[in-house]
């Protein structure tokens, strides 16, 4: 499908804009950057949103091991070949093996997951699915992680699931790798 909205250039971004878009799409081992220069049209919002999703990735109290796991997995159930794409690379530079994020997709409850990750997985599915955690998921995060992660992590997922719905929206292309 063509994009509804076409990637920006320079002059639809802006001098700063642009090069943001540039350095994160070299950054993330892309020639595109797709995401970057179509929301870099938006120019303050654009600003902002890096700024709010920098604190997540790579800024947050997460490991950025589990975030990409949060990540991988949250593109995973809304079929989201462009987060995929992108997260898997950085999942590798986070120290998940091919074999690990390939697992995410099978869910919490497949074989070789800790409780830890288990309760990560879960508690993604949870937030995706109904947009809430029951009680047993709330215990299960809280054996693990603090308030802060914890609302870290509502966040990351709730971010992550937006990035899906307006990646989808707007039909942003997938990037080519470098």
């Amino acid at each position: 499908m063509a994009p509804r909205i076409a990637p920006g250039t320079w002059r639809d971004l802006g001098p700063i804009n642009w090069m943001i878009a540039r350095a994160l799409a070299r950054a993330a081992g892309t020639r595109d950057g797709n995401l970057f220069t179509t929301l870099g049209r938006h120019r303050r919002l654009f600003r902002g949103w890096l700024a709010f999703a920098a604190h997540l990735m790579p800024g947050g109290v997460l490991a950025r091991r589990d975030t990409e796991l949060v990540i991988l997995r949250v593109a995973h159930l809304r079929g989201c070949a462009y987060e995929l794409d992108h997260h898997r690379r950085l999942a590798a530079r986070a120290g998940v093996a091919p074999a690990i994020a390939a697992r995410v997709a099978a869910g919490p409850d497949a074989a070789g997951w800790t409780a830890r990750e288990r309760a990560l997985l879960a508690a993604t599915d949870a937030l995706v699915a109904r947009r809430d955690l029951d009680d047993a998921t709330w215990a299960a995060l809280r054996r693990c992680w603090d308030e802060p992660a914890i609302i870290e992590l509502c966040l990351l997922v709730g971010h992550y699931d937006l990035l899906a719905t307006t990646i989808a929206a707007l039909r942003i292309a997938r990037d080519r790798p470098r």
